[in-house]
């Protein structure tokens, strides 16, 4: 290259831009092994745009990669369409684009040729893995409701580290953020997450993990299905929500986090309430409990009114009136009761004090009868048997009492009775 003072002389084999692209195109056409040529490959990702099919062919280590398109009008001569995870061939031209600066192979068939190496790896793992339990549903830990300080492992460039700053910002104004930046593509990467997850975990500030990635094809989200990156979120000290931008697959990270999102976006809006629901919430609890204390004010108010009502309704004086009446019958009634059983009770004793008067053994000796005793043993005598000739007895009268000796003892069927005044004249 040669210099002058104000020009720059150009060498003669100097290309634009443009040229340097026409160039390779030239290439490409004047090489007929490129225009139709056979590569096997596993699918790694596949999509239907309109119609036409667009996937990627990559090895099954994921060293390299090229991009295929199938387009509408020769879809239907397909054997198969494109499958992630799958072995396929297929027939192809090599297209390069000059806006992009990338090529493209334009398929014309696709034959399936099996499972896809890295697929069978994949699931190979995945398999271990759930037999461990690391996938099982109730190991999931609940995320906390109101976090204070989050954590966040992504690429600081990426965008999706923009994204969750942003809504969480919105969200949940004074929630702290904490990065802790990783590669989050290519083979560096599951190291690097690795190191981000035990960097939160001694740093112990964050209540919440949000593992994040930007959209892309599903062979640059290989690392998320990386042994080492579901065992990091396995025992990270703190639930994890993965948002790694993929709608159509679950990465074993996926699987093993607390929680999964599609979007960095919608994990960070899973992490956080929005405050102006949570203000929505606040105030209709608000209205719902002034709304109850209104009624129950009202029903107490209604109850109040009716009791004065039914208060007014009341004579209370005719009440009070009626209720002397009432006591006055009562005691008049207990009076009456009172006299009867007292006049019930005086019949009752005078009947036992005649009863008792007539059973007086004072009171039969008044009708003429003696009660004789012997005066040694005190005993009344009854049968001529208890008494001989001979014998003294105590004789007591109606009035006073005599002392007399026996002289003799008839039996009962020699008893005579005593003698009369006509026979002692």
């Amino acid at each position: 290259m040669m210099y002058s003072d104000n020009t720059v002389t150009l060498p003669a084999e100097t290309l634009s831009v443009g040229g340097l692209t026409a160039y390779l195109q030239d290439l490409i056409a004047q090489d007929e092994h490129l225009l139709r040529l056979w590569v096997m490959g596993e699918v790694s990702s596949a999509s239907d745009r309109g119609g036409h099919l667009f996937f990627t062919l990559q090895e099954p280590d994921g060293t390299a990669a090229v991009q295929c398109v199938a387009w509408r009008s020769l879809r239907s001569r397909l054997a198969a369409d494109p499958t992630p995870g799958e072995q396929v061939l297929v027939l192809g031209q090599v297209r390069l684009y000059p806006q992009r600066s990338t090529y493209q192979l334009m398929v014309f068939q696709l034959l399936p040729a099996g499972a896809g190496l890295q697929a069978l790896r994949r699931q190979q793992l995945q398999d271990r893995l759930q037999a461990e339990g690391l996938f099982d549903p109730e190991h999931k830990r609940p995320l906390p409701r109101y976090p204070q300080t989050i954590a966040v492992v992504t690429s600081p460039q990426a965008a999706a580290w923009g994204d969750i700053q942003r809504t969480l910002g919105e969200r949940y104004p004074g929630l702290r953020v904490l990065l802790a930046p990783a590669i989050v593509q290519g083979h560096q990467a599951p190291a690097a997450i690795a190191r981000a997850m035990d960097l939160v975990a001694q740093d112990g500030r964050a209540e919440l993990v949000i593992l994040a990635r930007g959209g892309g094809a599903r062979e640059d989200l290989d690392c998320f299905d990386d042994e080492r990156v579901v065992r990091a979120i396995v025992t990270c000290p703190v639930p994890v929500i993965t948002g790694i931008g993929h709608h159509r697959d679950k990465s074993l990270a996926d699987l093993a986090a607390d929680c999964c999102a599609h979007t960095p976006t919608a994990a960070a809006e899973q992490a956080v309430p929005a405050l102006g629901d949570l203000w929505q919430a606040h105030c209709q609890r608000r209205q719902q409990a002034m709304t109850t204390f209104q009624s129950a004010m009202q029903m107490h108010y209604e109850r109040v009114a009716d009791a004065r009502r039914r208060l007014g309704q009341l004579r209370l004086d005719q009440h009070l009136e009626q209720e002397q009446q009432r006591l006055g019958w009562l005691r008049q009634r207990w009076v009456q009761r009172v006299r009867y059983e007292l006049q019930s009770a005086q019949r009752h004793c005078d009947a036992l004090g005649q009863t008792l008067q007539s059973l007086d053994p004072e009171a039969v000796l008044r009708r003429g009868y003696a009660l004789v005793r012997q005066p040694q043993t005190n005993t009344v005598v009854a049968h001529v048997d208890q008494v001989q000739v001979g014998d003294t007895l105590h004789i007591q009268l109606g009035v006073g009492a005599v002392t007399a000796q026996v002289s003799a003892v008839h039996s009962a069927h020699e008893a005579q009775p005593p003698p009369t005044g006509d026979d002692r004249g």
